[in-house]
């Protein structure tokens, strides 16, 4: 990677980085995968083995990995994501894996610097050969904020404004930005993205209204929901994106638990934003979900007892080929 690659705005596309093609497309749906992979907390004890399945991953051809980023451990939440720093993680994965999508669900905007999140994302950027994801959010954990120094309340506010100094950091050179908690002047974030920004989704509301994360994410990912519902709100996402949107293909794109049953005629059981059923019924299932307009959507794996390894497997051997990642 050259110097003036780093240092210079770039003129190509954020859509051509080869992690945005692998994962997004219109009319297709690819599969990724949240970590960690398996049923546990992401200790010290299991990193070896969270490593070995992310390669598995990477050579079964899944389109994207998922990183949570939980700044602070509240026991009333007990989800911890992968517990270690996604960005110290990114780095990590970056030299593991050399396919697949990197992907942030999501970054917890208003707690981060945004100047310094705008460094670490293109950093990432490079450092993956163009393959992260940013997905960005306001934060749900109410203890968090006051730790921070920030009103709770008031974190979709904080969010816009820290959103708007990470793009301009992007897309500006040396030409000064300031907002309500500092300012830069004769001075520089780099390195710069690879393209002209990095892909950025908005993950859940952020706090924001439909109308806002059309006209300024590059696309949406939120929750799984029951068939119906899902219908409507991606109905509500394609008008929005036409009415404020870029005026290109801006993906809907969700989350989904996954409890994969041995028995591959297992019928559909519902359970906490996911559900538990046999293989045969997951497929009748994705496809569902591609036709109603879902581009991708990312499996949890942390419901079900199963080997990780065993459900990586058969996803790979039945499930992929059938929702292969954009080449």
């Amino acid at each position: 990677m050259s110097d003036h690659s780093m240092l210079s705005l770039s003129d190509r596309s954020f859509r051509n980085n080869p992690g945005w093609r692998r994962t997004f497309a219109p009319g297709t749906m690819t599969l990724g995968l949240a970590l960690p992979l398996g049923s546990g907390q992401g200790s010290a004890t299991d990193f070896t083995e969270q490593v070995e399945l992310v390669h598995q991953a990477d050579a079964a051809g899944f389109a994207a990995l998922w990183l949570r980023d939980v700044p602070l451990r509240v026991p009333s939440f007990g989800d911890l994501g992968q517990v270690l720093d996604p960005w110290t993680y990114l780095g990590l994965l970056c030299g593991a894996t050399s396919r697949i999508a990197l992907g942030t669900a999501a970054i917890v905007v208003p707690l981060a610097h945004p100047l310094i999140l705008a460094k670490q994302a293109a950093s990432v950027d490079h450092l993956s050969g163009g393959r992260l994801l940013l997905g960005v959010a306001s934060g749900d954990r109410p203890e968090e904020f006051p730790a921070f120094g920030l009103d709770v309340g008031k974190r979709g506010e904080v969010f816009r404004e820290h959103f708007g100094v990470l793009k301009k950091a992007w897309t500006t050179d040396q030409r000064g930005i300031k907002w309500s908690r500092g300012r830069m002047w004769s001075a520089d974030v780099v390195p710069k993205p690879l393209a002209d920004e990095v892909p950025t989704l908005v993950i859940g509301s952020a706090q924001q209204s439909m109308e806002w994360r059309a006209e300024n994410g590059h696309g949406w990912m939120t929750y799984t929901a029951p068939i119906e519902q899902q219908r409507g709100v991606i109905a509500q996402w394609n008008a929005a994106c036409e009415r404020h949107g870029s005026g290109e293909f801006q993906p809907f794109a969700q989350s989904m638990g996954l409890d994969l049953a041995e028995d591959p005629n297992k019928k559909p059981e519902g359970l906490h934003l996911g559900m538990r059923l046999g293989r045969n019924y997951l497929l009748e299932l994705l496809g569902t979900l591609r036709d109603m307009g879902v581009h991708h959507l990312s499996f949890g794996l942390r419901l079900g007892d199963r080997p990780a390894s065993e459900v990586l497997a058969e996803l790979g051997e039945y499930v992929l080929p059938e929702f292969p990642a954009n080449e």
